[in-house]
């Protein structure tokens, strides 16, 4: 079962200038409530969240060089060919190992510096507005992921969302113990999450929406009255074309989007190797 941390602001972001009609109803249905669900990578972050704090956590020491390797690796396969079971499993199971033994305090303050650092300048503009416009309307907003509960969490809390749902790592008296509680939160997880949540709240599944980027996404996305399919990758695009879905592109032209994401992934990867080669450097030099 998938935790929730809700989030609040007494700041109620206005509908920005220049938003198409029609994004959102002005006010909510009466008698229900109407929520937004938000996908996090490449929904409303380039890329993965979990890279980034992976980087964040190898500065600090948390793990060795090939795990820096292994996270720059998924980064790269992730912005050019989108997400698959196989890689999601893979990652989790690594990320378990990682923080094993270190506090949730620890890891959450670490979180922070990663988004100041890394997170809030990968932010699509465009998915910004769409969320503050649902925000304007009185709507709840909730992110929905499979990174960890506490950075979903952390991202909401900056963005004025209501809450989020994510995975939930197991920790006892505050320590990671390396197991995962529950399901991750992908695919149907995500729809088992957002009615679960719909039960709890009074949120009207049927006037609510969902936004996201991967063919992964089409379970939670088919489970409310109003999909939208942001920056899809090719299995969704397809989808969202024969079901009539809407579908917006916040990554400039795609063939020039395309491009640019492969050359910022291939120096992405070229400055890890850097990290990785003056850590050898100084591990042969400590020697």
């Amino acid at each position: 079962m998938a935790r929730t941390e809700p989030t609040s602001s007494d700041h109620v972001p206005s509908v920005p200038d220049g938003e198409p009609r029609g994004v959102v109803p002005e006010e909510p249905a009466p008698g229900s409530v109407v929520a937004a669900f938000f996908d996090v990578d490449n929904t409303i972050i380039r890329g993965a969240s979990s890279f980034h704090l992976a980087i964040g956590l190898y500065k600090r020491e948390f793990f060795r060089v090939r795990d820096l390797l292994f996270a720059s690796f998924q980064q790269l396969r992730y912005v050019l060919v989108g997400e698959d079971n196989d890689q999601i499993g893979s990652v989790r199971d690594r990320a378990l190992l990682i923080i094993k033994g270190h506090s949730v305090a620890e890891v959450t303050a670490i979180g922070e510096e990663v988004y100041e650092q890394a997170l809030v300048s990968r932010i699509f503009p465009g998915t910004r507005k769409i969320l503050d416009a649902h925000l304007a309307a009185g709507h709840e907003v909730w992110l929905i992921t499979a990174a960890p509960v506490e950075i979903g969490a952390l991202i909401a809390r900056r963005l004025g969302a209501t809450g989020a749902l994510g995975s939930v790592a197991e920790h006892v008296d505050g320590i990671y113990t390396g197991r995962l509680v529950g399901e991750l939160m992908h695919r149907e997880s995500k729809v088992d999450g957002a009615r679960e949540l719909a039960e709890r709240r009074g949120i009207d599944l049927a006037a609510s929406y969902a936004y996201g980027d991967s063919a992964n996404d089409i379970p939670l996305l088919s489970s409310v009255g109003f999909p939208c399919a942001i920056n899809p990758e090719p299995r969704l695009r397809r989808h969202a074309s024969e079901h009539g879905w809407p579908m917006r592109e916040f990554r400039g032209k795609r063939r020039i989007a395309k491009r640019s994401l492969k050359t910022a992934s291939w120096a992405g990867a070229a400055w890890v190797l850097g990290l990785v080669a003056r850590s050898l450097t100084r591990t042969i030099r400590g020697r």
